[in-house]
């Protein structure tokens, strides 16, 4: 277990990786302070436990009680019944369960020691984040809290904590781990040498689903049928898949402009590979039918498994940066840019002059365009919110780790990537393979620095 689960549908990669990047957007190379080590252990202080309850773990001085790894597991345990996931036994479960938030504890404390904090505008911006990815207003996600048992105000405080721990973890291990040539010079010789099997290729593929309920009659197959030709017709035409897919799509994953993720072929239904098996990457094919209603397939990707793909989605967008300082909060930095799009959306002014007179970022002589960009070249926060966008749409501020964000995503395309890029794109991959062995050994210092006291539960 590497990440707290919940029942609804968390922010994707809010403990995330990046690549080694320059100008604002892209990872830096700096490299963080090293961390105090862990003082000793103060005695566990008085905690005010329920009747029932007890102490189960000790972390340095802060306590873990049975009812907090009892609220965990019974969340585990919804989020594995509603993804029809193996449930491990109990005693496992409850393992596995103690062990993760002895670790996020650890954690914290050093990240609290070393002061790094969240402020509230970002903790915003995640529960927003969480609540548009299960199609929810804020509001409608704190009542489906409510609903699941859970103190909306406790899952903020949760959201806090990952971000607390996403930044220690870019701070202590990402911005330290590096590539060389002859790490990519390598991994592509070896690849060259096993081939894989063309039964074993990689596919991303796209859909809208037009749903057909169970019994519907011959008139109402057939309005079907018309919308999703009709639909078929716009996509062939040129117009954005992803928007038509969050604008008409009846499957859940429309918040991802209908994309399906890059998986084995094994692992889509046969109907889709059979469907694309001769369509050409950006094509788009269908309608087909299954028992779900009937699908308009685009293929997004195919490649073969450990190769760097030979075309990608390219998007080309602007921004606004505001650098958060002595002199600009980050909340008001977010208050300016909330100001700064009334003004684009009211048709006042257009993005690219006040991406000139306010952006703090290389790009704001050429009005914050930073040009096309392929898929992994931008930070993980900025890059989910700009995948979200339709062309011409404005996102919402967002925060990363260098500053305040406004976005205009102005098109996208399907493009050959070159030799160059491709390599970049081995480098990227093989960043974040050695990040997270990198972070798995971070943990386990972390775990091994800090005092930590297990307890009995008391006889009865």
């Amino acid at each position: 277990m590497t990440s707290r689960p919940y029942p609804l549908l968390l922010l994707a990669g809010l403990v995330s990786c990046s690549g080694a990047w320059s100008q604002g957007l892209r990872a830096g190379s700096s490299s963080a302070p090293p961390a105090p080590s862990a003082s000793a252990p103060a005695p566990a202080p008085a905690v005010a436990l329920r009747p029932g309850d007890f102490i189960v773990a000790v972390v340095n001085s802060e306590p873990i009680t049975n009812r907090q790894v009892a609220a965990e597991v019974e969340r585990l345990r919804r989020q594995l019944a509603a993804q029809r996931q193996p449930m491990p036994e109990p005693a496992e479960l409850s393992r596995q369960v103690l062990e993760q938030l002895i670790n996020d504890r650890a954690q914290v404390q050093l990240a609290k020691e070393t002061g790094l904090k969240i402020d509230d505008p970002s903790v915003d911006q995640a529960e927003q984040s969480v609540a548009q990815q299960n199609q929810l207003s804020v509001q409608q996600l704190r009542q489906q809290l409510g609903i699941d048992g859970i103190d909306p105000q406790r899952f903020r405080e949760q959201l806090r904590e990952q971000l607390l721990l996403t930044r220690l973890r870019e701070r202590e291990v990402e911005t330290r781990v590096r590539v060389s040539d002859a790490d990519v010079e390598q991994y592509l010789a070896e690849q060259q040498q096993a081939r894989a099997d063309p039964a074993n290729q990689l596919l991303n593929v796209a859909q809208i689903l037009v749903a057909v309920p169970d019994g519907a009659d011959e008139s109402q197959v057939q309005a079907l049928q018309a919308r999703a030709a009709g639909l078929l017709q716009r996509a062939r035409r040129g117009e954005d898949f992803a928007a038509l897919a969050r604008e008409f799509s009846d499957s859940a994953d429309r918040a991802n402009g209908g994309q399906l993720g890059l998986r084995s072929g094994d692992r889509y239904p046969t109907l889709f590979v059979d469907a694309t098996r001769l369509l050409a990457v950006g094509g788009v094919t269908g309608p087909v039918r299954s028992g779900a209603g009937l699908h308009i397939l685009k293929l997004i990707e195919r490649r073969q498994p450990g190769l760097p793909p030979s075309t990608v989605t390219q998007s080309r967008a602007r921004h606004i940066l505001l650098v958060p300082g002595t002199q600009l909060s980050e909340a008001q930095a977010r208050e300016k840019l909330v100001d700064l799009r009334r003004r684009v959306v009211a048709g006042e002014t257009d993005f690219a002059t006040l991406a000139r007179q306010h952006s703090q970022d290389g790009s704001a002589a050429q009005g914050g365009d930073l040009g096309w960009a392929n898929p992994g070249m931008f930070v993980p926060e900025f890059e989910r919110v700009m995948n979200q966008l339709a062309p011409g749409q404005i996102s919402e501020p967002l925060i990363s780790r260098f500053g305040v964000h406004l976005i205009q995503l102005l098109e996208r395309r399907e493009a050959a990537i070159s030799e160059r890029d491709q390599r970049e794109l081995v480098r990227n991959m093989l960043r974040e393979k050695k990040v997270d062995e990198a972070y798995e050994n971070w943990v386990r210092d972390v775990r091994a620095r800090a005092y930590v006291e297990l307890r009995e539960a008391p006889q009865q």
